[in-house]
């Protein structure tokens, strides 16, 4: 697998991922309807035209789905058991369509678990960066993952 071990995580360390992605309006319809977030800041062109954004915003739940998503395949594909929860979760910007986003990773913390031999618990943050270099997401959250087999 291409994910990370336990022993991979190295505190302090950034890995800046390679795969961006472009976000469209039908990305936004889509995770909009799915959730029932009938917000018109997302699907309404003539209401969000006239809010203080002066056009529509992305659903941040498909913001928090990409930022989370892009970094699997080099940090936890294979080799997490699972996302034990989010720390903290923040926006500091609005994502819109024909935004590209790019993210990268940081171990927090880490620790090797107490109840569960051969798996570890690594605190990770994502941030999510517009074509602009913008902050726009950043999630903080522990994942308990496995420790390299011997």
């Amino acid at each position: 697998m291409a994910g990370m071990y336990y022993e991979d995580f190295v505190v302090g360390e950034v890995i800046r991922h390679e795969v961006t992605r472009t976000v469209t309006e039908s990305d936004n319809l889509l995770i909009t309807t799915l959730t029932m977030n009938v917000q018109p800041l997302h699907l309404d062109a003539e209401f969000s035209g006239e809010s203080i954004f002066g056009r529509q915003i992305v659903n941040s739940i498909f913001t928090l789905g990409l930022v989370t998503g892009i970094p699997v395949q080099e940090t936890t594909l294979g080799t997490t058991l699972g996302n034990l929860g989010f720390r903290e979760i923040s926006f500091p910007k609005p994502v819109f369509f024909g935004d590209t986003l790019r993210v990268e990773t940081e171990a927090l913390d880490k620790r090797e678990s107490n109840s569960r031999p051969g798996t570890g618990l690594v605190g990770i943050e994502h941030r999510g960066y517009n074509q602009n270099d913008e902050l726009v997401c950043t999630v903080r959250r522990t994942a308990l993952m496995k420790c390299r087999p011997s």
